[in-house]
């Protein structure tokens, strides 16, 4: 070890730790927009480094190496769903918030169309998790914001898929709207469209009798 040079201060241990979380954020912001970029497979560490200003090493001491950064960052990325798909919040206030998210953060979009083309992407949502959001989904089916004849997983899947629409199809969305996803008319536009298609998802079917018959 070198020795300290003269009048050179020894970090105190709280400044150690903030430093240290300082680093892991800024490994996690920088994994984020690499895999986004190229996939958990083209995604290389050194470029993760040098996105985040650290030495390479420092990915296998804090997360202890590729997949374990990948894993960290895809579970932060799950407790804020988590924190924002409570059954009680009302399922209108849950798909705005997702699609906020999504035009607010490109970069979650285009990781999960990663992951859904490749199985070998490391994957920290659990078949807990996939059971936890359909008992949130039929809960709200009782509440009444799902009509009943309407297949829970059906709906979840299709929020799912129109949230995250923009960012999958920006260049066709950008030529409907007239305006690109990051203007703030284009979400208000698109949310409020999915907000009355929501609503209607919760009205029953309208039964058509044949006209001159009537119903007991």
């Amino acid at each position: 070890m070198e020795p300290r040079k003269s009048g050179q201060r020894t970090p105190e241990p709280a400044e150690r730790v903030r430093d240290a979380e300082r680093t892991k954020r800024r490994l996690l912001e920088a994994a984020m927009t690499e895999f986004a970029a190229n996939g958990y497979d083209g995604a290389r560490v050194g470029d993760i480094a040098a996105r985040a200003g650290v030495n390479k090493q420092l990915i296998s001491y804090y997360f202890g190496g590729k997949e374990g950064l990948y894993r960290a960052m895809q579970r932060e990325w799950l407790e804020a769903e988590r924190d924002h798909a409570d059954a009680d919040l009302p399922a209108e206030e849950v798909l705005r918030w997702y699609l906020h998210r999504s035009l607010a953060d490109p970069r979650i979009g285009r990781l999960e169309l990663w992951k859904a083309l490749s199985d070998e992407v490391p994957d920290e949502e659990s078949q807990t998790d996939v059971d936890r959001e359909q008992r949130e989904m039929a809960l709200r089916q009782e509440r009444g914001d799902i009509a009943p004849d309407l297949d829970p997983a059906a709906v979840q899947l299709a929020m799912m898929g129109m949230t995250l629409a923009p960012v999958m199809l920006r260049r066709t969305a950008r030529k409907l709207f007239g305006v690109d996803i990051d203007d703030p008319e284009f979400e208000t536009r698109y949310g409020d469209t999915l907000s009355r298609i929501l609503a209607r998802l919760a009205r029953e079917p309208e039964h058509h009798h044949p006209e001159g018959t009537t119903t007991t």
